[in-house]
């Protein structure tokens, strides 16, 4: 059993969203690897992404949830050791701040459990309520599409080794994409706080890579959706939708009366994805923004598709100030 390993336990809760009256969090109970967040040297960021992957999951143990009004949801983990708490109250956004964030605390059921860090069983959490003043919600990618990271290199060879050989906070943004972002949050009338999602296909276990590298960036909060390594590994179906088309789907049903922008790159399948979301929802999908790559046969294709496609705007941008333009002409931003 995992409670008489060495390693402590905890409790990492993933930055989900929700509504008024609808909760709905996630995260994942594992043993604590003691993953050093400030480590540079080399052999010490193979080390943990070693530890990352290597993770030893809590499975079939019952995790609570705490609110702000003491009130307690119940879930349990699964073979992999991911809780997803789903559950229609009332008045939620009673309990979140300015911003709309829910905090909340997670802690295991069983309450014999002792060797949880610093023998503390309290771990916390957080889900997004957007504002009712924001106009729309923005989807984002995030491998260079926000952080150069080289997928469309040959084998992928510079996402690999970005991701073991360098430090989230030595990772490069794309140039003004913090400054866009944060335009897009604040909206046209400059208080909106239209809320951002940052979905990519990247494993959970890089979850607090990610967020700290979003943090270190000045990038605006919002929740980071990736996806379970089990599924990133499986051959799937054909019929099967990507994780990341599921998830923006999700937001869409969540969110009835907001509408989307979806920012993406022209280096893999987001073109394609985007628009089959947009074919689904028409009038939800204010624009499309592709960052171009430095990859011509690709750069070729997505060109043609966009050429062609008239259910929604769709523009491919070099740079921050091209999207930043398009945006305040169409009276997204200020």
């Amino acid at each position: 059993m995992a409670f008489f390993k060495k390693d402590p336990l905890q409790i990492i809760a993933f930055q989900s969203y929700g509504t008024n009256k609808h909760f709905y969090a996630r995260g994942r109970a594992i043993e604590d690897e003691s993953i050093d967040l400030e480590a540079q040297k080399i052999w010490h960021l193979a080390v943990n992404t070693w530890k990352r992957f290597e993770a030893d999951e809590i499975k079939h143990v019952g995790i609570n949830v705490k609110l702000p009004n003491n009130k307690v949801l119940k879930c349990t983990t699964d073979d992999n050791g991911y809780y997803k708490v789903e559950e229609n109250l009332e008045d939620l956004k009673s309990l979140a701040n300015e911003e709309g964030w829910l905090s909340f605390t997670l802690s295991y059921d069983d309450v014999n459990i002792e060797r949880t860090i610093q023998n503390d069983n309290r771990f916390p959490g957080e889900l997004l309520i957007p504002s009712d003043k924001a106009q729309f919600g923005v989807a984002s990618d995030i491998d260079d599409t926000i952080l150069h990271t080289g997928v469309v290199s040959l084998l992928k060879w510079k996402v690999i080794y970005n991701s073991i050989f360098k430090h989230a906070k030595n990772r490069s943004p794309l140039e003004g994409a913090a400054d866009f972002y944060h335009k897009l949050h604040r909206g046209k009338s400059g208080e909106n706080a239209n809320p951002i999602f940052y979905v990519s296909h990247s494993p959970w276990n890089l979850y607090r890579y990610l967020e700290l590298f979003l943090k270190q960036n000045n990038f605006p909060k919002g929740p980071i959706l990736l996806r379970s390594l089990s599924n990133f590994l499986r051959k799937k179906p054909l019929d099967e939708k990507p994780q990341k088309q599921k998830e923006i789907l999700n937001l869409l049903k969540t969110y009835p009366n907001l509408p989307f922008i979806l920012i993406g790159d022209s280096g893999e399948h987001d073109p394609d994805i985007y628009m089959e979301i947009a074919e689904e929802f028409p009038d939800r999908i204010l624009a499309i923004y592709l960052r171009s790559v430095k990859h011509k046969k690709k750069m070729l294709r997505v060109k043609g598709l966009v050429d062609n496609y008239k259910t929604t705007m769709v523009l491919m941008v070099e740079s921050s100030e091209q999207a930043i333009e398009h945006a305040r002409k169409h009276g997204f931003i200020a």
